[in-house]
């Protein structure tokens, strides 16, 4: 059994620890707040290309525009963005799990697979696999669209060159500070934007593009890759922080729940060794007698 010294230097030491979870809980909602709004402000811009996109490929002859080809496919490359610090609980682990699902998946109907990794924690444990083409890490923390663009370019040039027939993008997707899922979507080749429900978007009102639509889209195309790669950053930015609020909320609380068992232990310890004392000093009174 351990001596009371013992357990009262690990009640000491589990209350550190959750000044220090609770600290790190205080930090991760006020990074949320900046991250949310971020995101936020970014959803109205998204929504405005989703519908130009909408109107001006509505009709259109994909095969057209050289990355909204749609050849047989041969390669995929999954683009895996998670976070590049630790301590958010499951949440990297489950987007990991969700791309290795999917190249399993891939590699049975005979397909090769390769991954892009945004963030390190991905990158950290996908290299295993010896599937990683190129990792982008350190950059999650400053949420820069010159970043995103690089990616974009990156994954755009691939594609052109025939190196990849297709491209996904999975992500966490926030959906409320309690919860963040897994989410995959299609980003190479460019697909016709639908509606949601999966039907075809119609388009809001007649209108003349100058110049053709043919030159609009050559240059919103990548304009649109930007835009998804980050659209997913922000929602994984957003993601991680609150992941990380509950996890240390629930370290919190565990540590509270380990220094109320251990004081009990302390205490019943230190009653074990009063009444010891006590009989000690009974017994040698009696000896006396």
């Amino acid at each position: 059994m351990a001596t009371l010294k013992e357990v009262k230097t690990k009640i000491t030491g589990v209350k550190k620890t959750a000044q220090i979870t609770k600290a790190m809980n205080m930090v991760a909602a006020a990074k949320l707040r900046g991250a949310q709004e971020k995101m936020e402000a970014f959803r109205p811009y998204t929504a405005k290309f989703n519908e130009t996109m909408s109107n001006l490929s509505a009709g259109a002859n994909t095969n057209a525009f050289p990355l909204m080809e749609n050849r047989a496919a041969k390669v995929v490359e999954l683009v895996v963005v998670t976070s590049d610090r630790g301590l958010c609980g499951s949440f990297n682990a489950n987007i990991v799990k969700l791309a290795l699902r999917k190249m399993r998946e891939y590699e049975g109907q005979g397909l090769k697979v390769s991954f892009v990794c945004v963030g390190k924690k991905g990158f950290s444990l996908l290299k295993k696999t010896g599937k990683v083409r190129k990792s982008y890490r350190e950059i999650m923390s400053s949420f820069q669209m010159f970043h995103a663009r690089e990616i974009a370019t990156d994954l755009a040039q691939e594609f052109l060159a025939g190196r990849s027939d297709r491209v996904e993008i999975l992500f966490g997707k926030f959906r409320s500070v309690a919860s963040q899922v897994p989410d995959a979507a299609a980003f190479l080749p460019v697909q016709p934007v639908q509606a949601e429900g999966g039907a075809p978007r119609k388009i809001s009102g007649d209108y003349i593009y100058e110049p053709s639509t043919e030159e609009i889209m050559d240059v919103l195309q990548p304009l649109y890759l930007n835009v998804l790669v980050y659209h997913a950053m922000l929602e994984v930015g957003a993601s991680e922080h609150a992941a990380r609020m509950t996890a240390m909320d629930n370290a919190t609380n565990a540590c509270k729940d380990i220094v109320h068992n251990l004081t009990i232990v302390y205490n019943k310890a230190r009653q074990a060794s009063v009444t010891s004392e006590l009989m000690d000093i009974v017994g040698g009174a009696e000896a006396l007698k």
